[in-house]
């Protein structure tokens, strides 16, 4: 069996076995003007999870494109070098 497979299979019971336990826990959400009375405790864990991985998508996104963005000047003819050592000595002959 792959271990992917597995390891997803467990994940997933351990899951399930936490909603299974706080069924029947519940509390109420308040957003300062509104209220939603009885949400069970599994949702309200589950949705801030959620909500937190849609805000880290920024963050990844602006790590990510300063990798992308090429170096300038010295860096970029040293990294080049260091990359290609045959193609950077024919450009400087």
């Amino acid at each position: 069996m792959p271990w992917r497979l597995i390891i997803f299979i467990v994940i997933f019971a351990v899951f399930l076995a936490f909603v299974t336990f706080n069924l029947e826990n519940k509390c109420d959400i308040s957003f300062g003007f509104a209220a939603i009375p009885e949400v069970p405790v599994f949702i309200t864990i589950f949705a801030s999870f959620v909500l937190g991985l849609f805000c880290a998508i920024p963050l990844l996104l602006h790590i990510k494109s300063k990798k992308d963005k090429p170096a300038s000047g010295k860096k970029a003819k040293k990294d080049e070098a260091l990359i290609n050592p045959i193609d950077s000595a024919a450009h400087d002959v």
